[in-house]
């Protein structure tokens, strides 16, 4: 399996010049990125510093296109996908976003991601923006016929375990249909390059310490990971019919500046911050693989910048948190005690 590594030319281009940029503030305020901070959780291929040594890896290495590029970035006004696009932005790509703004939390939040990269990026063709959903055919025909990008990030689409278990028409329609309708446009634009976010909730209810893409993912336990894992096949499609080079990412809890309001961490931080009682499940053994929005802002781009032909990767931590510590961490840095109820 081919391994994501550093060359020496990603500084420097022979035909489009540009110099590698830092992270923008905001992130590096928050945790230093380091090239040896991204590991595939529990795999034996990881983004890591590569030394110079003459053996890297037994694996093929997947060097990086540098230089300019156009990326469609799908969900562009969301967590992941506006940090992907100011990272894209600051080291002179251009960029499209094309995001539904739809309501599954506060549109506002989304808003104010949209507004931060306007007001950085101001100058004309940095950044255009279209609202509206990756579903709506005609929109997106005449996005690729207009905008003409040649790279692809699809972060866009319907979050959430429990949701997708009371309404599940809506994960067929978001992201199924519109991952679909996507690779279906990349193969006929001549698309370079296409990533998509997939879910480590692929891994169902897995009793694996460490999970690794070449675990049997073939049972899902909700609706979101099912059409996760359907993503996951479909891409293989288009890769065999079409020869489209596609990389699928599954995420392991995100975390960071601009956070999504649903998820644990900022529910946690408010609910403690206000002495608000949370709901605990179980003994507080539990634990998840939290991942920094640095760190896989680092694993996207490194996916963007090099052209697999079919691969699917873990971006997590590598180790995970328990809901205990995790509790104990949110108590320190607010300076304020818990109050949570135990549910069996």
């Amino acid at each position: 399996m081919p391994v994501l590594v550093q060359s020496d030319e990603e500084s420097s281009d022979s035909n489009t010049s540009r110099s590698e940029s830092p992270l923008p503030d905001g992130l590096n305020d928050a945790k230093n990125l380091t090239s040896s901070s991204m590991h595939r959780s529990g795999s034996s291929v990881m983004f890591s510093e590569i030394k110079n040594s003459g053996k890297v890896s037994a694996h093929t290495a997947v060097l990086p296109h540098v230089g300019y590029k156009k990326v469609l970035v799908t969900g562009g006004a969301g967590f992941i996908g506006s940090n992907v696009a100011e990272y894209l932005l600051s080291r002179g790509d251009d960029v499209v976003i094309v995001d539904e703004m739809n309501d599954y939390y506060d549109v506002n939040v989304k808003e104010q991601n949209l507004k931060l990269l306007e007001e950085s990026y101001p100058e004309e063709g940095r950044l255009q923006i279209y609202r509206g959903d990756i579903c709506d055919q005609d929109l997106m025909e005449r996005i690729f016929e207009v905008e003409q990008p040649k790279w692809v990030c699809h972060m866009a689409a319907r979050a959430g375990v429990r949701p997708s278990i009371q309404d599940p028409f809506v994960y067929i329609h978001s992201n199924i249909k519109g991952t679909t309708q996507l690779m279906e446009l990349s193969h006929r634009f001549g698309v370079e390059n296409f990533v998509f976010a997939s879910s480590s909730s692929v891994y169902g209810g897995s009793k694996s310490t460490f999970f690794s893409e070449e675990e049997n993912v073939d049972n899902p336990v909700s609706p979101y990971a099912a059409s996760k894992k359907a993503c996951e096949l479909l891409a293989y499609t288009y890769h065999h019919l079409y020869n489209l080079n596609i990389s699928g990412l599954r995420f392991f809890t995100v975390y960071g500046p601009r956070g999504r309001p649903d998820m644990a961490p900022f529910k946690f931080i408010d609910r403690v911050s206000r002495g608000v009682e949370m709901q605990q499940y179980g003994d507080g053994s539990s634990s998840r693989d939290y991942t920094y929005i640095t760190d896989i802002v680092d694993g996207v781009v490194r996916s963007i910048d090099r052209r697999h032909k079919y691969e699917v990767f873990n971006l997590g931590k590598g180790e995970g948190t328990s809901l205990k510590e995790f509790i104990s961490l949110v108590q320190k840095h607010v300076g304020k005690k818990s109050h949570h109820q135990s549910i069996a």
